[in-house]
């Protein structure tokens, strides 16, 4: 494969394949063993990953990269093969997220700012040595009535800019994530409300990559798609296309090769809706795909259920959803299709 970071980010978007984001933290992994009762442990969680990592059928034909958490990056599977090696086995290039969490913002109550640059040009050397060829960063956008604040946006755009400098500087793939959250305030995040502030989000970034020089043809956005609060919920799975794809047009450069979208809060088969009617329904210049947690793995979280002799069922649910996810990177997934599996 080509070392050329314009190579990889055009190979991690295109041809129908998306992102599996395995990139979970400890405390985050945590939560959701809890969810079927399974202690977490450096055991557990390579058994886990290791289940959804060998899932040849998914990992080969719909999977194009892996986010992975620092642990999954040095860990190995059972029998001694490094995770990065299993990744890169089935065609896929592995990842790294790279930043360490969004804080409370001083003097911006509501609002965060993300951390991670100290010293991320020397850990970006060390996953590179180790394997990874992107990375990932997400700032957090809060939303209401009131929020976002200016200053808050050009915080995160500002760290996210620099995290792609530093990254594409170590010859590796910034994702770069300005994830404008879902949880509003019921009744204040309509649609609307959730178009303006994606549109003001993604200017300011763009305005921050351009002032740090990134090279666009080696980025991959990651953005949320534009959808009402979850608490308030009524947009039809058109209206939230045709308002993404115009947010989208009128702020991201048909330079940026891909654009994945984050599944954030959305539910499995929502995200796979709005996924497909974006792809089906518009002519756009990017590639456009997923790079879902969530929404790849829950159903095959619990066919699994921390059991040895549930591996191939966890497979055959992760699989399923690969597969509906790569037919919406298309353009061509039915709902139909999901009663069929």
């Amino acid at each position: 494969m080509s070392e050329r970071i314009e190579d990889i980010a055009v190979k991690m978007v295109s041809g129908g394949r998306g992102l599996l984001a395995a990139d979970e933290s400890t405390a985050t992994i945590k939560k959701r063993f809890d969810a079927i009762n399974l202690v977490s442990s450096e055991e557990s969680r390579r058994d886990y990953r290791e289940m959804l990592f060998r899932s040849d059928d998914a990992m080969k034909k719909y999977i194009s990269g892996v986010i992975l958490y620092e642990e999954t990056l040095f860990q190995k599977a059972a029998d001694g093969t490094p995770f990065v090696d299993v990744i890169r086995a089935a065609g896929a290039v592995p990842g790294i997220k790279v930043d360490i969490g969004a804080k409370p913002m001083a003097l911006f109550p509501g609002e965060t700012v993300t951390e991670g640059l100290d010293g991320l040009a020397d850990r970006l050397a060390k996953y590179y040595d180790a394997g990874a060829r992107f990375a990932k960063w997400r700032g957090v956008i809060a939303i209401s009535d009131t929020l976002p604040s200016y200053g808050s946006i050009k915080a995160n755009a500002h760290a996210l800019a620099r995290y792609a400098a530093l990254c594409q500087e170590a010859k590796i793939v910034p994702i770069v994530e300005p994830e404008v959250l879902m949880d509003g305030v019921p009744g204040t995040q309509d649609l609307a409300r959730s178009e303006e502030v994606t549109r003001w989000t993604l200017q300011i970034v763009f305005e921050a990559l351009n002032e740090e020089r990134i090279n666009l043809e080696g980025m991959i956005l990651k953005p949320s798609m534009v959808i009402d609060g979850k608490k308030l919920r009524k947009a039809s799975v058109e209206q939230v296309a045709e308002r993404t794809v115009k947010v989208l047009k009128e702020t991201v450069p048909s330079a940026v090769p891909g654009i994945a979208f984050l599944s954030g809060g959305q539910s499995t088969e929502e995200a796979t809706a709005h996924l497909s009617a974006i792809n089906s329904g518009y002519d756009l210049p990017w590639h456009v795909t997923f790079s879902y947690g969530r929404a790849l793995q829950d159903s095959a979280l619990k066919a699994w259920n921390g059991k040895k002799e549930n591996v191939a069922a966890g497979q055959r649910e992760f699989s399923h959803r690969a597969e509906m996810n790569s037919l919406a990177a298309k353009g061509s997934w039915k709902k139909e299709l999901e009663k069929a599996a």
